[in-house]
């Protein structure tokens, strides 16, 4: 995966939430809209939804593992996929995702290619209502917003649980919006 390639390259980063499904319109909204994609999954996003699915709609194999073997020859994908995005969008990001993040943890392949990245990221957090309130999380997304994260939502709506609060994930749009717009900070 070379740094070349189409003008608007953008990568999906899927995280364990219920809302991940949701990375299927993402994808096809930025490919609609002329973009070359490609997928990173968390181990947790597997479980709710499968890669084949997600490589079917971008049209690549999708990064996985941080040691996967679709790099160009040095065994490390997630070096190639980070210089290679020029916006990179976490889908559905989990309190767990953003406290990685917060802290420099570079522990599966989203953090990996996310701290080998110098594009700019778009956040779409998805949680329940106390997760997104909890004074951890807060701190850890004001960190994020400091280094010039881009946060769309969450919003109020119903949540995985049932209950109605703040925690739904932004509207796919609001999403895509928002990392297109970023294809001009890239």
């Amino acid at each position: 995966m070379s740094a070349g390639g189409g003008e608007r390259r953008i990568a999906v980063h899927v995280c364990g939430s219920v809302a991940a499904y949701k990375a299927c319109e993402v994808i096809t909204s930025l490919r609609k809209a002329g973009c070359e994609v490609r997928v990173v999954m968390t181990a947790n996003a597997q479980r709710f939804i499968g890669a084949t699915t997600l490589q079917a709609l971008s049209g690549h194999p999708v990064l996985t593992d941080v040691w996967h073997e679709g790099s160009e020859g040095h065994g490390m994908g997630h070096i190639d996929l980070g210089a290679w995005a020029q916006v990179h969008v976490a889908v559905a990001a989990s309190a767990n995702l953003i406290a990685r993040l917060a802290h420099g943890f570079a522990d599966d392949a989203v953090t990996t290619v996310l701290l080998a990245s110098r594009a700019p990221l778009v956040l779409a957090p998805a949680m329940e209502t106390a997760m997104w309130e909890h004074p951890a999380t807060r701190a850890n997304v004001d960190a994020l917003r400091a280094r010039g994260v881009h946060v769309v939502g969450p919003v109020i709506g119903r949540l995985a649980s049932g209950a109605t609060g703040e925690g739904r994930m932004a509207e796919v749009s609001a999403v895509v919006e928002e990392t297109l717009a970023r294809l001009g900070d890239a």
